[in-house]
């Protein structure tokens, strides 16, 4: 069956606070660097009250995916919950903006609209405070039969590990992809997410999951280990695909035939790192979708994630179709 999206994702649907920060201010808030921590409601207001002016962006993990898909010339939906306020507004006008697909009824009488709190330190570096709001009351219910089946790889967002209905929603997903043919792909966001859901993600990937997306930390923390290597080795062959990625250093490919090495892309500045992991997702899976070699694929996200790191937010400010067609890529 002919596929009507390239991709559909699953994720949080959150507006994104990005504010310049120094190391002080990271350490006197108590914040863990360069990890994302969940907060109520009363924190993120006081801690919003405290940051450094900034920009306010719709984001979220597999949001900043699909956007960045649309920019290559993707045809992508989403699929997540928000309020029925101000904020949730903003959230799906900008995803129909830039040419995604927003697929949910806004929440009505609930949590407000999500929202994640990013302070960047001088390095490029961003510390993130989640609240996750209306997006924690994603279930199954919210899992459109018709937009996953008729997508050609079904992406699926780490964070919703947290939530436990978002955990049954990810469960239908995977089985409509499934009987449909489908792809499905996982990211699995951050350490920490890995730290509290290990065995639930394990069990996941090794049944469910065809292309995995993570970085260095992310899957030294999967299999408890501090050696790449040894985490590398116990990742093959648990999924059909799965991309790593390690910074400056690039990207580890790993596939049936092997191992591929995909050098980064250099910005010409660092200015923030955040989506970067998610915009290298987004060319890799353009270039799935459209049948390129696994070569290609990582280059076309080390591309993106060039682009989204050489400025503030997490989604990419120049057609990453045009840039690609200007690298030769």
């Amino acid at each position: 069956m002919t596929a009507r999206y390239d991709v559909a994702a699953i994720g949080n649907a959150i507006v994104d606070v990005i504010a310049p920060a120094s190391e002080e201010f990271v350490a006197g808030e108590n914040l863990v660097r360069g990890s994302m921590t969940l907060i109520d409601e009363g924190r993120a207001r006081t801690l919003y009250e405290r940051m450094a002016p900034g920009i306010e962006t719709s984001g979220g993990s597999a949001g900043n995916t699909v956007a960045g898909l649309a920019s290559f010339g993707g045809r992508t939906a989403f699929l997540g919950k928000v309020a029925a306020d101000q904020l949730g507004e903003v959230f799906v006008h900008d995803m129909s903006a830039v040419g995604v697909e927003f697929d949910g009824a806004p929440l009505a009488g609930g949590p407000a609209t999500g929202r994640c709190l990013i302070n960047v330190t001088p390095d490029g570096e961003r510390t993130m405070c989640t609240f996750l709001g209306a997006s924690v009351e994603f279930g199954p219910a919210d899992v459109n039969p018709e937009v996953i089946e008729n997508a050609e790889i079904v992406y699926l967002e780490g964070y919703l590990f947290d939530p436990p209905e978002a955990r049954h929603a990810f469960a239908k997903a995977a089985g409509l992809a499934r009987g449909a043919g489908r792809s499905i792909a996982l990211t699995l966001s951050d350490s920490f997410v890995v730290e509290r859901h290990r065995e639930a993600l394990l069990g996941f990937i090794g049944g469910q999951v065809d292309i995995l997306f993570a970085n260095e930390a992310e899957i030294t923390a999967l299999f408890e280990t501090s050696d790449f290597e040894a985490a590398m080795a116990a990742l093959a062959g648990r999924s059909r695909i799965a991309a790593v990625t390690r910074g400056e250093r690039g990207s580890v490919i790993l596939t049936a035939e092997g191992r591929s090495m995909i050098p980064c892309v250099p910005a010409p500045k660092v200015v923030d790192t955040t989506g970067a992991g998610d915009q290298y997702a987004a060319g890799f899976l353009h270039g799935l979708a459209a049948g390129r070699p696994i070569e290609a694929c990582g280059a076309l996200g080390s591309l993106a994630a060039a682009e989204v790191i050489s400025h503030y937010g997490p989604r990419p400010v120049v057609s990453l179709r045009e840039l690609a067609v200007q690298k030769g890529l």
